[in-house]
């Protein structure tokens, strides 16, 4: 049985999961923005690399300061 995290996804799969367009999925595949790999002229996405990249992103977020921190 295949691990859910060796999980292999398309763009309509990963467009649920991140609650996104199918076109944005795309432009960000294309523009290697998100982790990729074209399958047969058509991109497909491992799940574990979609949640290593989310969890990158979280990252980044969480070290930027608030709108509102730094103003006196």
């Amino acid at each position: 049985m295949i691990e859910q995290s060796d999980e292999i996804l398309t763009i309509e799969e990963v467009a649920v999961y991140l609650k996104a367009g199918r076109r944005t999925v795309y432009r960000l595949a294309a523009n290697g923005q998100i982790p990729a790999f074209k399958l047969g002229g058509t991109w497909r996405f491992h799940r574990a690399e979609l949640d290593r990249w989310i969890a990158a992103r979280i990252g980044m977020q969480e070290g930027k300061p608030k709108p509102d921190e730094g103003k006196a």
